[in-house]
């Protein structure tokens, strides 16, 4: 058995996702501890809501006091909604939580049965519950409670995880899940540092991120919204918002994934098997399609980005050895988007064959100072008229600009 242990700040998204399982018959309700009941006996999302207010509003120090965990047996593993219960019943007491309010998900949405468990991790004084050894402790208690259950155990049972074959479909009723199964795969397998980067991987599953921004309380916000996509990178679907998915893919949780790839990065310094081949291939081949084989030969996929007028405005390099995804202009300003456009669309260019010789010497005399940029900016007007009053008062992993501003300014010595 696995268990997934995630924190948050946002109750009603969790328990959005969760529920809706239930309203599409793909899930349901299996076990609560300390939580109201009505007297139909059926739960409502406030129900559920006003179960964990007097926790939220004792704490004042937590910033993610939401707890959301996940036990996923072997899928050859016959449990029962009675085992289910048991096993959540026990992981909580065992890990400290067996006092805390929590409701219990059984989710049949895949092949693999499994169990998601929100509760919050303060007590009802405020008092943040300690996780020292959190993982540590937990796969303890897995390894116990398969031996008490007599389920299969996971070690030395590791899945291996490689890029999906199948491509988001927007025909098909379960986009949410499909989306929110890409977004997981994308976090938990690769490293990326800008969006860019990030909307280079999710492409290959025909996702795009956005970012968005909105007035709210006379307070300029920020959002991310996903979207399905065709096989041309055309939005095919309504705008999903971040919070939606169990994973923290909002800008406040993409920005900490930023920070832990770039410390990965710099670590590992993978970048510089992707150059070398990078360059490489530009002296072997001037044609874009001679280009990218020679990568996907080495298992890197090339991502370039062009606007109406086949202007390439933005290139992204994915390694699937070491799952990193790079901008071409983070390997090197002689990888620039600039420099693959002149590249590949000036042939006949007199130069170019002094391009091929000498590539890196030529770009920094010619295109270094190009003023297009690398990167393309959405019209924050055509977005917010697009989507109406896309951004509500209360956005999960929004960014608060005067916030940011006055932090800056106290930096500076200004306040």
């Amino acid at each position: 058995m696995i268990a997934k242990i995630g924190r948050g700040s946002h109750l009603k998204g969790v328990l959005l996702y969760n529920y809706e399982k239930v309203e599409k018959d793909q899930g349901n309700i299996i076990h609560w501890h300390r939580m109201m009941e009505s007297i139909t006996g059926k739960f409502t999302i406030p129900l559920l809501e006003r179960s964990f207010e007097p926790y939220l509003i004792a704490n004042n120090r937590t910033e993610k006091p939401i707890l959301h965990i996940s036990l996923n047996p072997n899928p050859k593993d016959a449990v029962s909604d009675e085992v289910f219960s048991s096993l959540a019943e026990n992981y909580m007491q065992e890990m400290g939580y067996g006092e805390q309010p929590y409701v219990v998900f059984k989710h049949t949405d895949t092949e693999r049965a499994h169990i998601h468990i929100v509760s919050v991790c303060v007590d009802e004084y405020g008092k943040r519950i300690s996780d020292s050894f959190e993982k540590v402790r937990s796969m303890k208690v897995c390894r116990k409670l398969e031996k008490q259950f007599k389920l299969t155990s996971a070690i030395g049972k590791t899945e291996k995880k490689d890029i999906p074959i199948q491509k988001v479909n927007a025909k098909q009723d379960n986009l949410k899940q499909q989306i929110t199964s890409a977004l997981s795969f994308v976090n938990e397998n690769y490293q990326y540092q800008t969006l860019g980067e990030y909307n280079a991987l999710l492409s290959f599953f025909n996702i795009t991120a956005q970012e968005v921004r909105g007035i709210v309380n006379g307070k300029e916000k920020r959002g991310l919204v996903y979207f399905a996509t065709d096989s041309l990178g055309k939005k095919v679907s309504n705008p999903f918002k971040s919070f939606r998915f169990s994973p923290p893919v909002g800008l406040v949780g993409l920005h900490r994934k930023f920070k832990k790839s770039k410390d990965f990065i710099n670590t590992y310094k993978p970048q510089k098997r992707v150059r070398e081949l990078v360059r490489d291939a530009m002296q072997k081949y001037q044609s874009q399609e001679g280009f990218k084989k020679y990568l996907q030969g080495h298992k890197i996929a090339t991502f370039v980005r062009e606007n109406k007028q086949s202007r390439i405005y933005g290139i992204s390099f994915i390694d699937h050895t070491s799952k990193t995804v790079f901008n071409g202009s983070r390997l090197g300003k002689d990888l620039s988007a600039n420099v693959f456009h002149h590249l590949w669309n000036e042939a006949e260019s007199p130069i170019s064959t002094s391009v091929k010789q000498n590539s890196v010497e030529y770009f920094r005399e010619h295109i270094e100072n190009d003023p297009i940029a690398e990167t393309q900016r959405f019209s924050n007007t055509n977005v917010m008229e697009a989507f109406g009053s896309l951004l509500p008062m209360d956005i999960p992993d929004e960014i608060d600009n005067n916030t940011v501003n006055k932090k800056r300014k106290k930096k500076r010595g200004i306040m």
